[in-house]
């Protein structure tokens, strides 16, 4: 782990994989830490130089005070990339993280090989807006104990959570980790989402996956995204929630071959 001195930010950072290896950034959802990315990295490693970050407000990293925006969670990802002289990556983000490679997909789409967007959306609609009012009240009032059991419930199956209970705990401890300000502040970014009309101005190759029992990012919105964006893939995992990385990395990670240069 090391800690990157940003402007208006301090970033927990890890570099795994081989020197001189092409890049991939990876970006947490919403609640988790890089932490939430262990499922991949000993099929990223073998062929890819792989950064992964808390994003601000989460894990190890710095909670500056909000609210945050997406143009800042953007910021992070070009200032980490210039940190660590990485010219050009690919970049994989779930929920949070997937809309923050939107936003570098429009804005800086000449530094990305690709991108891919797992369990994301790109825009906040009214009922949307809402949820996230309603979640930083919850917060606010009751710290992430307020919100970690339904956390997990949208994140995972039923299912996968009765057959994985240290995982799971795992995943509970993770969560509450988090600064509440900085959650509070990420929720607030979320609220401003607004790249769906933007999504046929995407110029670098984008890849978008799913979980087919998410409801946070639906199949037919991901479908909807991945009809918007010129050339974009769609594939959706079979019995997975809304982090579709976890409740099936076996699936999730056949599914990366469809951009990486991963087996």
């Amino acid at each position: 782990m090391r800690r990157v001195e940003l402007p208006g930010v301090v970033l927990n950072t890890a570099v795994d994989g081989p020197d001189g290896a092409p890049w991939i950034v990876l970006s947490n959802s919403l609640g988790a830490s890089l932490a939430m990315w262990d499922p991949q990295m000993a099929l990223l490693t073998r062929t890819y130089r792989v950064l992964r970050y808390d994003t601000r407000g989460h894990g190890q990293s710095d909670a500056p005070p909000g609210p945050y925006s997406f143009d800042a969670l953007i910021g992070d990802v070009l200032a980490l990339m210039d940190h660590y002289r990485i010219e050009q990556a690919h970049f994989m983000g779930l929920s949070m993280g997937g809309m923050t490679g939107l936003g570098l997909a429009l804005t800086d789409p000449g530094r990305f090989r690709g991108v891919i967007c797992a369990d994301g959306r790109a825009d906040a609609p009214p009922p949307f807006r809402a949820m996230w009012d309603d979640r930083i009240a919850k917060v606010s009032e009751g710290g992430l104990e307020a919100i970690v059991e339904g956390t997990l419930a949208s994140w995972l199956t039923d299912d996968w959570r009765m057959a994985n209970p240290g995982p799971t705990e795992a995943i509970r401890k993770m969560v509450l980790s988090n600064a509440p300000d900085g959650y509070i502040a990420c929720c607030e970014a979320l609220k401003t989402l607004d790249y769906l009309k933007d999504l046929s101005h995407v110029s670098c190759p984008v890849l978008y996956i799913g979980g087919a029992l998410d409801k946070g990012a639906p199949p037919e919105v991901m479908q909807a995204m991945a009809a918007a964006t010129p050339g974009a893939t769609y594939v959706q995992i079979a019995a997975a929630a809304h982090v579709a990385n976890i409740n099936a990395p076996e699936a999730f990670n056949a599914a990366l071959a469809g951009m990486l240069d991963v087996a």
